[in-house]
């Protein structure tokens, strides 16, 4: 595995630090936190330098998606970002996935799907057929996006969330844990719940 360079040291760099067989791949991780000195055995360099000290390609391995949006901005013109897969996720070879994004256990993409750069695809959540899904978004643990579904830059999809074919998310909305979404949703909206069990119980 190629080297790699760790930006953030928190609960999601965890996270992505295990999915890394070969922990001696990771040449450096970084965070803004003084008080950080160790990260699963690993040294941390505090605070996040505006250059690295190695050519490694990077990942951000910040949850946040402004944060993580924000540094990869600030970022993208001096350094080069590394795509993380676990052997377990089931990728279609039609699938395609940007740079910097990361692919947890089990997840599952199906046929002619695109997911952008710096995009979360957490444990276990399933991407159907035709999907597209912009830059900076997380897709939570356990979510379904049905066939077609379209989800803007900088979106929270929620854990366990469902998107019904067809529908399309805007831009930096959050879609609360559990929800079932079932309509289009505009640039900043927030969906929580099952407004189809809402609109039923009226």
């Amino acid at each position: 595995m190629q080297l790699i360079n760790i930006i953030g040291a928190s609960g999601h760099a965890k996270s992505i630090i295990d999915l890394i067989p070969d922990k001696n791949a990771i040449v450096g991780v970084y965070d803004d936190n003084l008080e950080l000195t160790t990260l699963m055995g690993l040294s941390v360099t505090t605070p996040i330098p505006p250059i690295f000290p190695n050519k490694s390609p990077l990942v951000i391995a910040i949850g946040d998606n402004r944060v993580r949006c924000d540094f990869a901005r600030q970022m993208h013109e001096n350094h080069q970002f590394v795509t993380i897969i676990h052997d377990s996720a089931i990728i279609s070879t039609s699938a395609q996935i940007g740079s910097g994004s990361v692919v947890m256990e089990r997840v599952v993409l199906k046929v002619d799907s695109c997911v952008g750069d710096h995009v979360i695809l957490n444990t276990a959540s399933t991407i159907d057929h035709d999907c597209y899904i912009g830059d900076f978004v997380h897709i939570g643990p356990g979510c379904t996006l049905c066939g077609n579904v379209q989800i803007g830059e900088g979106t929270l999809v929620g854990a366990g969330s469902v998107i019904l074919p067809n529908v399309k998310v805007g831009k930096w909305c959050t879609i609360g844990a559990g929800s079932v979404v079932i309509e289009d949703l505009e640039d900043g909206g927030k969906w929580i719940g099952n407004r189809a069990i809402s609109k039923k119980m009226i």
